[in-house]
């Protein structure tokens, strides 16, 4: 919403005033607190712009309050078998590919991967964090092998069952995508060449600010050229038209799970300060186009993705 967007602008505005934003910090432990509590003072500091803006402000301001949920999804649950887990991912994949939108992230990320190549002058490495049955992942190498991209690409996620079938497709698909287990919050991996671009899909939302700043901040420390996160855009009418398309598989925990995503994604103002947090001023990007948000930080001194289009 426009006036959920100007507001929140101005929080931020207000913030940098009072020298609240961006937060110093010395290590990755005070990064996480620090913008967690950021958060906090950014939402109060909108609701009180939007009681000054008037009452148009103020309706959008109150909506979305009423929307917002830090409930946890079901397929993030502990004690939900892996079987159950994999397959709600599973559901995830078919929604995105009969989208289309495996192809438009492929769109907006290959500008990117061509860039970063005539810099390095090699083939770039792709790390996917949180790839789920890697649908994306997959996706990403099909599209560049067929339109003669020259990327690496690798998945990774927590959750082992994922891996396991996500490196049984690819080799049933024959395509070259590796797939490992791997902490996103430390990206420990044992190669010792670093990830040129490191990618959150769909996934943003799944993290609180503080923890997504850490991911970002352990990017650069990782070496990497950018950060791109990708998510749903923070929209009433997506908020209403997810669980619609997802109750199709007929799968209750997945247009639960829809629904419940679509309460938590980030606002265009939110994912700036997430990302100003973690990498200081001048160097992101925020697009945000109905339906996806965009996020992307360079860290090499390139130019980040700066718009979404549109399918």
């Amino acid at each position: 919403m426009l006036q959920l967007r100007t507001a929140g602008y101005k929080a931020l505005d207000n913030l940098r005033s009072r020298n609240l934003f961006p937060p110093r910090w010395k290590n990755t432990q005070e990064l996480e607190e620090a913008t967690d509590r950021l958060m906090q003072q950014f939402l109060a500091e909108r609701f009180a712009v939007s009681t000054e803006l008037g009452a148009g402000f103020l309706m959008g301001e109150l909506l979305d309050r009423a929307v917002r949920t830090d409930e946890a999804e079901v397929m993030d649950g502990e004690g939900l078998p892996e079987a159950e887990k994999l397959e709600l991912v599973e559901a995830l994949d078919r929604q995105n590919d009969a989208m289309g939108l495996y192809s438009l992230y492929a769109s907006l990320l290959f500008p990117l991967v061509r860039d970063i190549a005539g810099r390095t002058r090699r083939t770039p490495r792709l790390l996917e964090l949180a790839s789920g049955s890697g649908g994306l992942a997959l996706a990403l190498a099909s599209e560049a092998e067929r339109d003669g991209i020259a990327v690496s690409v690798t998945g990774s996620d927590i959750v082992p069952v994922y891996m396991e079938e996500s490196n049984r497709r690819a080799a049933e698909k024959k395509l070259p995508v590796t797939f490992r287990t791997l902490n996103a919050f430390t990206m420990e991996a044992p190669d010792e060449e670093p990830y040129d671009i490191v990618l959150i899909s769909q996934s943003l939302h799944h993290f609180t600010p503080g923890q997504l700043a850490v991911i970002i901040a352990k990017a650069e420390e990782r070496k990497a050229s950018a950060f791109v996160g990708i998510d749903g855009y923070r929209d009433l009418l997506l908020g209403l038209g997810m669980p619609l398309v997802a109750s199709l598989q007929q799968i209750k925990a997945f247009a639960r799970d829809s629904l419940t995503s679509a309460r938590k994604f980030y606002s265009e103002p939110e994912l700036d300060l997430i990302a100003e947090s973690a990498a200081g001023a001048g160097r992101h990007a925020v697009s945000c186009s109905w339906p996806v948000s965009v996020l992307s930080v360079r860290f090499d001194g390139g130019k980040p993705i700066c718009g979404v289009r549109p399918q």
